[in-house]
């Protein structure tokens, strides 16, 4: 059996919170105080999330996502190299 995060469920619901959150638009309009790093606190916020995002997308492609097994069912050889 392939496994592919399209079909695992928790993961969609985890990926829009961390896009909803990477948008600031829960924050108040105009407002760039407090600066963090030299950023507006909105800007940070947007950058943390969009590194929680990688990190996210990271995690899912190596714990959730079988390459091995679809290589090997799609390509039709086996480990030698050799046609089945």
């Amino acid at each position: 059996m392939v496994r592919e995060p399209v079909r695992i469920k928790w993961i969609w619901p985890v990926l829009v919170v961390i896009i909803l959150l990477g948008v600031p638009w829960y924050l108040p309009q105009g407002t760039i105080e407090p600066v963090i790093m030299g950023f507006p606190y909105w800007a940070f916020i947007s950058f943390l999330m969009t590194a929680i995002l990688s990190l996210f997308l990271g995690y899912v492609i190596n714990r959730c996502w079988d390459m091995e097994t679809l290589l090997d069912n799609s390509s039709g050889k086996d480990k030698g190299g050799e046609r089945k």
